[in-house]
């Protein structure tokens, strides 16, 4: 294997104390400049589900890449109260700012995240950060008791109603009995949904969009096709008019992912992911940095 090495971090974030591991290429190999930050998604911390986020680190390291994966305040071992997705923006720039202290010689940040992860990364964005040169979005989180109805109406009960074993269940009763009464109350919640709101904060989904929108820099999107997050991703794009056009935006490299799951749980999957992940890196960041930087 390439040889790579890994250092443990303690970074400050708003006086609190958040613990990283920076993955980078090891002695005699050349680094690329590009850094990759690991935005968790929750609820977890820095290694990941099945150890994904250890091995994607390595991987890029592997390849030149330095990657820093951390935990949020209050996930895992980062200090101070727990927090959602929404709440991370200080979390990911501290992480950036930490990252370019240790590697000051890197010409691009790169944000990874996976699921709510995704969608954190997306957010970070909101206020300008113009300190990210690329995002990596596997799987984004745009959720909502209506979106999860609509989706799983769509994608997991009209699949179940097909299957002979379902309708044997619920002539048996039990828990296919159970099953129907769960659908009905989903399509009861699809029928009855209030109109959209027209005043007041613009919803997390909407500011990921005006994101998306506003971002300059190469974007890759995976999305796995045995996922209802991924699934609820594509129908909630369809049909929001925030999103309208940002799957043909210039600078999007898009795979759907047939088979695969939410977290890439099989070593086959998440070769998969980190083959084009470092693909794309690869495409992406062949030319000299706009801002001049070597």
């Amino acid at each position: 294997m390439t040889p790579t090495r890994e250092d443990a971090l303690l970074f400050d974030c708003e006086g609190q104390a958040l613990p990283g591991i920076l993955s980078g290429p090891g002695a005699g190999q050349a680094p690329s400049g590009i850094g990759v930050i690991v935005v968790v998604g929750g609820p977890q911390y820095r290694a990941g589900s099945h150890r994904q986020f250890v091995l994607l680190a390595r991987a890029l390291a592997a390849h030149g890449h330095h990657c820093l994966r951390f935990d949020y305040r209050g996930m895992g071992d980062g200090q101070g109260p727990a927090r959602d997705f929404e709440s991370t923006r200080e979390d990911i720039g501290a992480a950036i700012a930490a990252l370019r202290r240790q590697v000051p010689e890197l010409r691009r940040i790169v944000l990874w995240g996976l699921c709510d992860g995704a969608s954190a990364s997306l957010l970070h964005l909101v206020q300008g950060q113009a300190a990210v040169d690329g995002l990596c979005l596997l799987n984004p989180w745009v959720r909502s008791d209506d979106s999860l109805a609509k989706t799983q109406v769509k994608h997991y009960y009209a699949q179940r109603l097909r299957q002979k074993e379902f309708w044997l269940k619920l002539l048996r009763g039990g828990t296919g009995l159970a099953a129907l009464r769960e659908f009905l109350a989903k399509l009861r919640t699809v029928a009855t949904r209030p109109a959209k709101a027209v005043a007041g904060p613009l919803p997390y989904q909407g500011r990921m969009a005006a994101a998306w929108r506003a971002f300059p820099g190469p974007i890759l999107l995976l999305l796995s096709g045995d996922d209802l997050v991924a699934k609820e991703f594509q129908d909630h794009v369809a049909a929001d008019a925030a999103w309208a056009g940002l799957l043909d935006r210039p600078g999007l490299t898009r795979h759907d992912l047939p088979g695969i799951d939410h977290t890439f749980s099989s070593a086959a999957w998440r070769a998969e992911a980190e083959r084009l992940c470092l693909a794309w890196l690869d495409r992406a960041f062949a030319q000299p940095n706009p801002n001049g930087a070597p």
